[in-house]
């Protein structure tokens, strides 16, 4: 019976701790508010800095989801060890030969496309863009970038083959050349050429984080047709994996054979460069981890400070209830007791401003989504920062109302009754 009782009896003293802990919040409200001030301060802080770190995440997350986690990018880079160290940049250059039969050697390989590009003017009448940005893609890009074909088709492997004069342009282009509304079937000189538009593409996926700097003025041609108006110069090949799972596997696969192709001895550093959008989205995560860390601990400090100012009331609260302390343990209440009751109230006043301090930190949150420009609309207050913020709250009462509890606890009731 005693072991039913004895959880019951610590519930209740815990709720008549608690009561009159919040009855003295109550009666000495201005204090308790000023008292409490930094722990508020404190705990708004870290919670309004963990909601903007998280909003900044899930738009940059969702950014990269845009652009596909299973994506690859393969491109020329210069070695600095090696004896191609010294070589002319254009042995370095990737060729359009080296990426043949890349999509049989290479099991995580989805699909792939070899880019190439040029800045030119572009007319059509009396209409011009100026430097317009000329892209050499392969049919497949379309699979790879995810960007559709809305009027018109696609390139064909005729196109490719032959190295037509044929394009495919982006809604402001038609609209900044003043173009059909069906554009298909006119024509527009890039530089001095003539080419016959025969589709009209998607315009790219807009980005919360990542700026584009205004309208997207795209023309799109066959990449062999590119690749000869250019002379060969440059180029990159982007690639989609099977699955984000596999991007390493497919980066590993590519380097692979493409160390093959190029005929790399196993001393020589690879004269290319890949990069694996799933590994700047790792990357990113233990940098947002980091700074939220880095940024709690900063602002934590407020915390420390909170308790410091809740250690001095309390030792003016035993100092003031003396008397009351005395009475107690001359009916008979153990040193534990009061020391428990002063504790409780000691937690009880840093977790009521701890909650004070989260309202305040969910205000400051909902007015983050609201300036302009801020791109915080995704910020939000994980439930884990709640826990914690409460928690360290009660840690902080525990830490900085234990003295206080000592010493109501350790008074001689005799001297306690004594005094005035």
């Amino acid at each position: 019976m005693s072991v039913i009782k004895a959880p019951l009896v610590l519930l209740l003293f815990l709720y008549q701790s608690i009561t009159l802990a919040l009855g003295q919040i109550w009666s000495n409200k201005v204090r308790s508010l000023l008292t409490t001030m930094g722990i508020i301060i404190g705990v708004a802080s870290v919670t309004a800095v963990i909601a903007a770190l998280t909003g900044l995440r899930a738009n940059i997350l969702a950014d990269f989801e845009v652009i596909g986690n299973n994506k690859i990018a393969v491109f020329s880079q210069r070695p600095d060890s090696g004896r191609h160290r010294q070589a002319s940049w254009r042995s370095i250059l990737l060729r359009p030969s080296d990426f043949d039969g890349m999509l049989e050697h290479c099991p995580s390989v989805e699909a792939f496309t070899r880019i190439t590009g040029e800045s030119t003017d572009v007319t059509f009448g009396d209409q011009s863009i100026e430097s317009a940005r000329i892209t050499g893609i392969e049919p497949a890009w379309h699979q790879v970038d995810g960007r559709t074909v809305t009027l018109g088709r696609p390139f064909n492997l005729v196109d490719e083959a032959e190295a037509r004069p044929v394009c495919l342009v982006s809604p402001d282009t038609r609209d900044k050349l003043r173009l059909d509304r069906d554009c298909t079937g006119q024509s527009i000189y890039i530089g001095r050429t003539r080419f016959l538009i025969v589709g009209l593409v998607e315009p790219p996926a807009e980005f919360n984080m990542i700026p584009t700097g205004g309208p997207e003025h795209e023309i799109f041609i066959p990449f062999s047709t590119s690749w000869r108006r250019s002379g060969g110069n440059w180029m990159f090949v982007l690639v989609n994996a099977v699955s984000p799972e596999v991007s390493d596997d497919a980066r590993a696969e590519i380097r692979f054979f493409l160390r093959s192709k190029r005929e790399l001895r196993p001393e020589d550093p690879d004269t290319f460069g890949i990069n694996v959008v799933e590994a700047f989205v790792q990357v990113f995560n233990k940098v947002a981890v980091a700074i939220t860390m880095v940024a709690g601990g900063i602002v934590g400090v407020s915390l420390l400070v909170g308790g410091v100012g809740i250690m001095n009331i309390m030792l003016v609260s035993v100092s003031e209830r003396t008397r009351e302390i005395g009475l107690r343990k001359a009916v008979g209440a153990p040193p534990s007791a009061i020391l428990l009751q002063f504790l409780i109230e000691a937690i009880t006043l840093c977790s009521v401003g701890g909650l004070a301090g989260i309202a305040g930190g969910q205000l400051l949150t909902i007015l983050m989504g609201v300036i302009p420009g801020a791109r915080l609309d995704r910020a939000y207050i994980p439930m884990w920062a709640i826990v914690v913020s409460i928690g360290f709250s009660a840690l902080v009462g525990v830490f900085f109302g234990m003295f206080p509890a000592v010493k109501a606890a350790r008074l001689d009731p005799i001297e306690a009754l004594r005094h005035e």
